[in-house]
């Protein structure tokens, strides 16, 4: 097992520094000190054949310009915040609102446009890398100096981890969440509308025109949100449900484990014979199908066209708006308490 590493350019006159992890079995991961940001993803389908399984660009300089958040670990807070304000304890804090009147993943840097200090791990039986950024008192708008660490950890059973730890010296919010654009055909020779998703969720979330929580949560039993059995993306690109169709035609939604604390997705391409499982100790998922990738004026990488439903983005996190929906988990995070959650990801073959 090994850590590499490469130049791989500059962003406001620091270097990016492109790691790729290597395990035994020749799996490989590839990220930047840029957002923490998966560049490649190389695993074997049933024949034994290596490809790249995430949505990036070659070139660095694409990412800061084009990039919807391909790869990115997103925070302080994922989603949307509803007109870009919320309050604790009294106080109103008005964000940064890139989103129309909204607030969307963090702000217009957040956590995903910057650069992190970063420590290569290198232990029996895992390689990975350590990142650490600081997100000083008001940036963004968010109250709080907040000291958050990110652990990427690729093991011998194709499997890796992301560990999410962050302080806070005043009350504020946290819920972050990784980007990943996954593609299992390999090397993003097919879109994802025949990937099979199966997990156990009975609700997912209503969304309203500004793509935030209405606060109802609908049943997914005889909708297009019925993953309990496993059912192909498409059966939402071609739904005429209002939600689906709203979204632009497939899914951008939150959804609902059913049992906290045994919260597994599977997302499966049977030509390919390339799983992907996740385990993870986050309340819900939000489900993007890719529905707003058509003729963007960029390239991926090898050189190939971007596409709707070229990737399924599995964003695990805690509820969308929760600060707005007393009924939801709550996301505040405060000084005496530390945010610690783990998402994992097994790469198999079938």
């Amino acid at each position: 097992m090994e850590v590499n590493e490469r130049h791989f350019g500059y962003h406001e006159g620091e270097q990016v520094i492109e790691y790729t992890l290597v395990n035994d079995n020749d799996m490989s991961v590839s990220c930047l000190n840029y957002g923490c940001v998966i560049t490649k993803l190389f695993v074997p389908d049933r024949n034994g054949v290596f490809e790249n399984v995430v949505l990036g660009f070659d070139k660095f300089e694409a990412y800061p310009k084009w990039s919807p958040y391909f790869g990115a670990v997103v925070g302080r807070v994922a989603g949307r915040i509803g007109k870009a304000e919320f309050e604790l304890d009294g106080k109103t804090y008005h964000l940064t609102a890139n989103d129309s009147s909204n607030h969307l993943h963090g702000g217009e840097k957040g956590f995903s446009l910057v650069i992190w200090e970063t420590e290569k791990i290198e232990e029996s039986g895992s390689v990975g890398v350590k990142f650490f950024y600081k997100s000083p008192d008001g940036e963004e708008g968010y109250p709080g100096n907040l000291e958050t660490t990110v652990k990427y950890i690729l093991t011998n059973d194709n499997e890796l981890s992301i560990t999410y730890e962050a302080k806070t010296d005043q009350k504020t919010l946290v819920n972050f969440t990784n980007h990943s654009y996954f593609n299992l055909s390999g090397n993003l020779k097919r879109d994802c509308s025949e990937h099979v998703l199966k997990f156990d969720s009975d609700r997912f979330l209503e969304l309203d025109s500004d793509m935030l929580p209405t606060g109802k949560m609908i049943e997914s039993k005889g909708t297009p949100f019925n993953f309990r059995n496993g059912q192909k993306i498409k059966q939402g690109i071609y739904s005429s449900n209002p939600q689906n169709v709203m979204v632009g035609n497939g899914y951008d939604h939150p959804l609902l484990f059913t049992n906290p604390g045994e919260n597994m997705i599977e997302l499966r391409d049977q030509e390919s014979g390339r799983s992907l499982m996740v385990t993870t100790d986050q309340p819900c998922v939000v489900l993007y199908s890719a529905n707003q990738l058509e003729e963007e004026p960029y390239t991926l990488s090898g050189n190939l066209p971007t596409k709707n439903y070229l990737g399924v983005c599995l964003e695990v996190q805690g509820y969308p708006d929760a600060i707005h929906h007393p009924e939801f988990p709550s996301i505040v995070l405060n000084p005496e308490e530390t945010f610690k959650s783990t998402t994992k990801y097994r790469f198999f073959s079938q």
